[in-house]
């Protein structure tokens, strides 16, 4: 299974962009439950947003709920992250990762495989 995400870029604040994670390989994409994690410079990796397999259920972190939208579109083995309102603070590199057969999850440790990361930069 890969995952190659993309996306990323140069934003000023208040702007948006979409991300998105295609999987590819041996995969039934709708049976992976889905997510989006970030790691600003010099700190954790941490949760963003997930979605489950049907894309019926979606969880998000505190700091992105209202402002970030995950999605998937299981014909294309894409999944999306619409971003807006962006803060200097949501510098990072997003990357996503994928979950076969598991629920929501927001700990990095339940999922087994890992795009390589687009970088998001917030300017002031």
């Amino acid at each position: 299974v890969q995952l190659q995400a993309s996306g990323g870029g140069l934003v000023q604040t208040g702007g948006s962009l979409r991300l998105s994670c295609e999987v590819s390989g041996r995969t039934f994409f709708s049976s992976y439950s889905m997510g989006w994690f970030r790691q600003a410079p010099g700190k954790e990796r941490e949760f963003v947003a997930a979605i489950n397999g049907g894309g019926g259920f979606t969880y998000y972190a505190d700091s992105v709920k209202g402002r970030f939208t995950i999605s998937r579109d299981n014909a294309k083995n894409t999944v999306y992250l619409q971003m807006s309102g962006l803060k200097p603070e949501d510098t990072a590199v997003y990357y996503c990762a994928a979950d076969y057969g598991g629920s929501v999850s927001y700990a990095h440790w339940s999922y087994a495989y890992w795009g390589q990361g687009t970088e998001v930069t917030v300017s002031s």
